[in-house]
């Protein structure tokens, strides 16, 4: 089965597209299970990210047509929630959906991988930042809110890469989505970016795969033409390492299917 969990609409305001176009577009591409997950509401950068009134339209969007589609493919409802505390919304974190992804985009309200901010990282010990990432993203996994880690190594995007050994920098982030029960998806969009490479890299994903970590897939599309982007080349390098099945979800159980 071809599953593709991490998806955005319009209402993030950086978006393109209706539900519609997506689904219909999931569907010629042959995607069995096609999940949103739109940005979470949060009381700060509310430029990028559904507005806290429009989360009752969000939802009625995805479930009018789930039914609509109901026999052509599965749809689920999720959100992706940007771990910062203080600022995280329990309309949120204990809304009724299939599933949250917990991602990382801020390092102290700094929006690392939006290109507006790019100059930024001139100033920065790239080494420092890097800890800094998976230090935070190891806190959201102990925080245990979500269910799916967002683009584990985010963090590349801009091609600023750490003298350390990425594998070390990770080591107790992996070691928390473990113990903390969670998915790491692969995220096809860094494929898209500077980097040039699918989020997680292959040396990080032979840990999680050495950890038993379960993994699921995502083309994190903002735009209709990016629906399913690059599936195959992202389940060939799960394959070549050794796994065989993903994670799929509803009421934010998880269920495995061979991929």
């Amino acid at each position: 089965m071809r599953i593709d969990l991490h998806n955005h609409t319009i209402r993030c305001n950086h978006a393109e597209g209706t539900v519609d176009e997506y689904i219909q577009r999931a569907i010629e591409l042959g995607i069995d299970i096609y999940g949103f997950s739109e940005h979470a509401p949060m009381d700060f950068d509310p430029d990028y990210r559904l507005a806290f009134e429009e989360m009752d339209a969000y939802r009625d969007d995805v479930l009018k047509a789930k039914e609509k589609y109901k026999n052509d493919i599965t749809i689920l409802l999720g959100y992706e929630v940007d771990w910062l505390p203080g600022h995280m919304d329990d309309r949120v974190l204990n809304a009724d959906v299939d599933y949250l992804i917990g991602s990382v985009h801020f390092i102290d309200k700094w929006s690392f991988d939006n290109p507006e901010f790019l100059a930024d990282w001139k100033n920065k010990d790239i080494d420092e930042i890097w800890k800094a990432y998976f230090e935070a993203t190891e806190a959201m996994a102990k925080s245990g809110k979500f269910d799916i880690v967002g683009h584990l190594d985010l963090i590349k995007v801009f091609k600023f890469m750490p003298k350390q050994d990425t594998r070390i920098l990770a080591k107790k982030a992996l070691q928390a989505i473990k113990r903390s029960n969670m998915v790491l998806e692969l995220n096809a969009a860094g494929l898209r970016k500077p980097i040039g490479e699918i989020y997680p890299s292959r040396s990080l994903l032979e840990v999680a795969y050495e950890l038993d970590i379960p993994i699921t897939f995502s083309s994190d599309a903002h735009a209709v033409e990016q629906v399913g982007f690059a599936y195959e080349q992202t389940t060939k390098m799960a394959k070549e390492i050794g796994y065989t099945r993903a994670v799929t979800f509803q009421g934010r159980d998880k269920e495995l299917i061979t991929f």
